[in-house]
């Protein structure tokens, strides 16, 4: 799912939207889950609101703290290393010029080129 921000705008606005939006496949099919286990995600959306709306819905955060922040003691060093493949996805995603800059001005287009940029990769 691709929710998409103003340009300066910060991106925790959207976090309760994909939490309602978000699925999650089960391995052996079925009706997907509404809540995933766990949620990584980068120093940014470390903040209180962030994990309390996580803690509610009892996902855990596999989020690091930011260096004005007191440091969490339980965090999964090894589950974060495997957020990189998030980030690989965006680096190819940015390979297509016309998403890298956004040169689309309207939300509408610029969402549909991310889907299509996102079908040529996975086909």
């Amino acid at each position: 799912m691709i929710v998409l921000t103003a340009g300066e705008r910060n991106e925790q606005i959207v976090v309760p939207d994909l939490l309602d939006q978000g699925a999650v496949r089960r391995p052996r099919g079925g009706r997907p889950r509404l809540r995933p286990r766990r949620i990584a995600a980068d120093k940014g959306y470390s903040s209180v609101t962030v994990r309390t709306r996580l803690r509610q819905r009892g996902i855990g955060a596999v989020i690091p703290t930011r260096s004005d922040q007191r440091r969490r003691p339980r965090f999964d060093r090894a589950a974060y290393q495997e957020r990189n493949q998030v980030e690989r996805l965006f680096g190819r995603l940015k390979q297509y010029r016309a998403i890298a800059t956004r040169y689309d001005k309207r939300k509408e287009m610029y969402h549909a080129g991310l889907i299509f940029a996102a079908m040529l990769l996975w086909i």
